[in-house]
């Protein structure tokens, strides 16, 4: 009887023989001192004046759009939903946390040089003001989420779009009928405060990520992946496929939310005419050109698909021309996204570093007596009980079948 070579499913299943692995805390050690690494260089090279204004608020808006690719990806990628409302939430945080910053500086006590100069209680208020921003699209989100999540593929994309362009209307709209000035109307919120800067983008960015990344990985992410795969095999399983349709996209809703509030403080006016239609396809581009269900792949094509319309505006009359070039090349070679559905994962290069290049699925699975009772290999016990054989000499027999 010949050994087997496990397979991939089988070496996650079992212990593998010999391969050394990370533990928890220094697979978070690792990623934490990465993303600290990462914030003193920008800090650094803007501190240092290596990185313009100009090229810091384009590296804000990449974090900003990073938010937003990957909280559509919830929905669309790890879901399997096709919404096209994502601009209307975003419109809902920018213009509740904008409005609640300004309204509340009084009270505070905050001035927008305390913006600039990172005091305490402009801190505290930003951040007050973001989770305010998030928590009403959120709202918006569970308040359109329960119809529309009744309906699938083009008929929830139509209704999404509908309820998007019903928030653009009310925030453009709403002072006539308060009789006071809220939104601004057509013409924009304006004198809304610089509360927006690398240190406070960089942040919220690891933090959204870290949290969109933990709620997948936890058996929430793994029943929302379950709907996408086969929603009727899911619910013969026992999964409420209506809540978690539910809490996915309110999720989505919320990040998108805090994405608007950090674009409030960035651009420093929010105009109803800047939340179109347009503006959810150009999220839902970045999220399929990177992989639908990739979280790497919306990071990158967010990255690129920001600095790719700033770096062609020397040739202001054909850059767009070259953009839609570039997207329709990549979905002709590429149709399933640049990345597909694979995440990158620095603690997995650097185990396969530690074990020389190879894989778990490379080594032997750890016998368990459950396994070895089931193989009929199970180890008698008496005087007539076969002597075992040693462990190099299985070894030496496994590699050879192998």
């Amino acid at each position: 009887m010949t050994a087997s070579k496990p397979t991939a499913t089988q070496a996650g299943a079992t212990a593998a023989r010999g391969y050394r692995s990370l533990s928890m805390p220094a697979r978070y050690l690792i990623n934490a001192a990465l993303v600290v690494a990462f914030l003193v260089v920008g800090e650094l090279m803007i501190g240092g004046g290596v990185v313009s204004r100009y090229q810091t608020g384009v590296i804000e808006q990449i974090g900003i759009y990073i938010i937003l690719a990957v909280s559509l990806n919830i929905a669309t990628g790890y879901l399997g939903q096709l919404p096209l409302g994502h601009a209307g939430f975003m419109s809902v945080g920018g213009y509740s946390c904008a409005i609640f910053i300004m309204r509340m500086m009084g009270v505070a006590g905050v001035t927008m040089r305390d913006f600039t100069s990172g005091s305490p209680a402009a801190m505290g208020l930003f951040v007050c003001g973001i989770v305010f921003g998030g928590v009403c699209a959120a709202v918006c989100g569970l308040v359109i989420g329960v119809p529309a999540l009744r309906l699938k593929g083009d008929y929830l994309a139509i209704i999404t779009l509908g309820f998007a362009e019903i928030i653009r209307v009310v925030m453009q709209n709403i002072d006539g009928v308060l009789g006071f000035t809220l939104t601004g109307g057509a013409k924009g919120l304006t004198g809304i405060p610089s509360y927006t800067n690398f240190l406070n983008t960089f942040i919220v960015v690891a933090i959204s990520l870290f949290l969109i990344h933990a709620m997948m990985k936890s058996r929430h992410g793994r029943a929302i992946l379950s709907i996408r795969d086969n929603e009727i095999a899911a619910e013969s399983c026992g999964v409420n496929a209506t809540y978690y349709k539910t809490l996915a996209f309110v999720a989505s809703a919320f990040f998108a939310g805090v994405a608007g509030g950090l674009y409030a403080g960035c651009i420093g006016v929010m105009a109803p005419a800047k939340f179109g239609f347009m503006k959810s396809i150009e999220i839902l581009v970045m999220v399929v050109l990177g992989g639908m269900g990739s979280m790497l792949g919306s990071v990158i094509s967010a990255t690129v698909l920001t600095i790719l319309p700033e770096a062609l505006r020397a040739v202001s009359d054909y850059r767009m021309v070259v953009y839609a070039v570039v997207l329709i090349l990549v979905m002709i070679f590429r149709p399933k996204g640049l990345l597909g559905d694979y995440d990158f994962s620095m603690s997995r290069v650097i185990e396969r570093i530690m074990n020389h290049g190879r894989r778990p699925e490379d080594f032997a699975p750890a016998a368990t007596p459950a396994s070895a009772a089931a193989s009929g290999t199970a180890p008698v016990e008496g005087p007539g009980a076969p002597v075992a054989p040693s462990d190099k000499g299985a070894g030496k027999e496994a590699s050879t079948h192998e």
